[in-house]
């Protein structure tokens, strides 16, 4: 099982993770938001993660941690 981390305080809810998750496990939160106003990326099934790191790839932002 792998373990995603998020920097949220530098997360700009680009949404470009989620759409790379081959599970569709990440989403942009409806309820999160960082200091500077932006609603921020969270997985929704921890559990369910493959550790692909796709999501890492594909952020902008270097915000994603995968840990196997």
């Amino acid at each position: 099982m792998a373990k995603l981390t998020f920097e949220t305080e530098r997360c700009k809810g680009c949404g470009l993770c989620t759409t790379a998750c081959p599970k569709g496990l990440l989403v942009i939160s409806d309820t999160k938001i960082n200091k500077k106003g932006h609603p921020v990326a969270e997985i929704t099934d921890q559990e369910s993660c493959i550790g692909c790191a796709m999501c890492a790839a594909m952020c902008p932002d270097c915000i994603i941690k995968v840990e196997r």
